[in-house]
């Protein structure tokens, strides 16, 4: 399970630039690294300087590092059934609209609720707010699952999307609740209007739905595999902002080690200058003051805009220091100088005697969660239900491999001779 490193904060304050200056420079250490953004305005294309797609392409120049932009909206409706469509059929003109003659078999008291939840659940209704930034997070937890990642950094959405994300499970269940009390109150027609095993499967698919959504949220609140980084500027509504996001955010267990203060005024001999930095210093102390157990860090305004590797690599080294190898073991690794990160290795591999030994990272997995499994020669591990191939130096099957969980490392000897 790869390390999921996230930046946020409100727009316009270089989350983008700092996520994609961290990526490349985890990537030069020697990681596998994939870069992800929710942007819908492709802000990390521009960024590094290529076209990114919805799955992970190779960036030209930084080896080791891949990038995709996402696009939830176009699969919301793969998520959830078309339940619009069936509100529509409700939704006609004259009582009861979609109900037709059947309205007759209700009484009086029946038609009168139907009428008042049906006003109450129109189909707009249907997309539930925070769904975009589920499917964004579900989708990134595809990648943080595979174990061919190291480090996933990921450029959110402003803050606000984040916490809308976060708060989904208590808002999915007050919206299907309301479809449940459209399905109580139709009684018998129910299964008339919508067929008992659609509507049993719409019940099913969010509570399935919902179910998800927790289990993102449980990764995101284990400070073994994600990091929350405040991105902000030293001005009195990012400031503000920030210590807002952090309470939410450590609200919903989200641990947040860092904050990084951007664009401060360099300090120069002159009285406008001083003035201005004077000031944004004070801010960044309150800062500090408010959130004694983050890491505050600042990065000056510089002299021209940041585009491309070239100057991604140089921001990389003013929060990180000059690139260094990373180590081949698991770890994890504390690396960085401004801002701090804890990287530990999604998969290690190496021959001893006669066996390829492979380890996975998996913090705070379950044995019960874990499958192993070949199909023509290729190993495949299971992690909730999901699996992916570990490429192995020779063809095998899983009944001839040595499978240990060791606390939160898997280790797979694979025997390389398979006569």
């Amino acid at each position: 399970m790869a390390r999921l490193l996230l930046f946020g904060g409100k727009g316009g304050v270089g989350k983008t630039t700092t996520s994609a200056a961290t990526a490349v420079w985890l990537a030069d250490s020697g990681l596998r690294v994939l870069l992800v953004s929710s942007d819908p305005a492709h802000s990390t294309s521009d960024s590094l300087g290529v076209e990114l797609g919805s799955e992970p392409s190779e960036v030209a120049g930084v080896k080791g590092l891949f990038g995709l932009e996402m696009d939830p909206e176009s699969k919301i409706s793969s998520i959830l059934p078309k339940m619009g469509e069936m509100m529509n059929g409700m939704n006609g003109k004259g009582g009861l609209g979609g109900l037709g003659g059947l309205s007759m078999m209700l009484d009086p008291n029946a038609k009168e609720e139907m009428e008042s939840v049906r006003d109450e659940v129109k189909t707009s209704d249907m997309v539930i707010p925070g769904l975009d930034e589920a499917l964004a997070f579900d989708e990134l937890l595809r990648h943080v699952e595979d174990p061919s990642w190291d480090v996933i950094v990921f450029d959110t959405a402003p803050t606000g999307h984040t916490l809308r994300f976060l708060s989904l499970p208590e808002l999915i269940e007050s919206w299907s609740e309301r479809l449940i009390r459209m399905m109580r109150v139709s009684g018998g027609l129910r299964s008339m209007l919508f067929g008992r095993k659609e509507s049993d499967a719409m019940k099913d698919e969010l509570e399935r739905f919902r179910r998800r959504v927790l289990h993102v949220r449980r990764v995101l609140s284990n400070e073994d595999i994600t990091s929350f980084t405040l991105v902000t500027i030293p001005e009195r509504m990012g400031i503000n902002e920030t210590l807002r996001a952090h309470t939410s955010l450590r609200e919903y267990q989200l641990p947040v080690p860092n904050c990084l203060v951007n664009r401060l005024t360099p300090e120069f001999d002159h009285p406008f200058l001083a003035h201005r930095r004077a000031a944004e210093l004070g801010r960044v102390e309150e800062l500090t003051t408010s959130m004694p157990d983050v890491n505050i860090a600042t990065m000056e305004l510089l002299d021209d805009e940041v585009v491309g590797l070239d100057s991604l690599r140089a921001v990389g080294v003013r929060l990180y220091g000059e690139v260094q190898p990373h180590p081949a073991d698991l770890g994890p690794h504390t690396i960085g100088s401004a801002l701090k990160h804890s990287i530990h290795r999604g998969m290690t591999r190496e021959i001893d005697g006669e066996f390829e030994r492979i380890s996975l990272h998996y913090p705070g997995i379950d044995r019960d969660d874990l499958s192993l499994r070949s199909e023509d020669g290729i190993l495949f591990v299971g992690l909730n239900g999901r699996e992916r191939e570990v490429v192995t130096s020779v063809p095998t099957k899983a009944s001839r491999v040595k499978a240990k969980l060791d606390g939160d490392v898997l280790h797979l000897d694979v025997p390389l001779d398979q006569e």
